[in-house]
């Protein structure tokens, strides 16, 4: 039986094989290409699981604005409609390939929610 997500070791497996796909795709490369060449992807991959830990199990670790964080992105590599469906899809499918349960679908349900609502910030939707 696949599990469920139950711990903040398990977000960080989904977003460590998540940024697997992104980085390896040429149309979102380009929005983490400055955190490769700096060397922070293991730093940005700590900060994202703490977001999604925060989401998941009602934590307060994460301390940025990840609304702004994606406004500022966007004024230096322009989002499109493509991306964020780029985007949900490897998110919903890491998550799939995984794990099963209620914070599986509660986790990809908030993805898509963040998605729309940074669509609907940036004129996409």
């Amino acid at each position: 039986m696949t599990p469920d997500i139950s711990s903040r070791k398990d977000i960080k497996l989904i977003m460590t094989k998540f940024y697997d796909l992104l980085l390896l795709d040429e149309k979102m490369f380009p929005f983490f290409e400055e955190i490769v060449k700096e060397n922070q992807l293991e730093h940005h991959l700590e900060i994202i699981t703490d977001f999604w830990n925060d989401i998941l199990f009602d934590t307060a670790i994460y301390q940025n604005n990840v609304m702004q964080k994606h406004l500022n992105k966007n004024a230096f590599v322009a989002f499109k409609k493509e991306h964020f469906t780029i985007w949900i899809s490897y998110f919903s499918s890491t998550i799939d390939a995984f794990f099963k349960g209620e914070n599986s679908e509660r986790m990809k349900a908030r993805a898509a929610s963040i998605a729309t609502i940074m669509q609907l910030k940036m004129n996409l939707y």
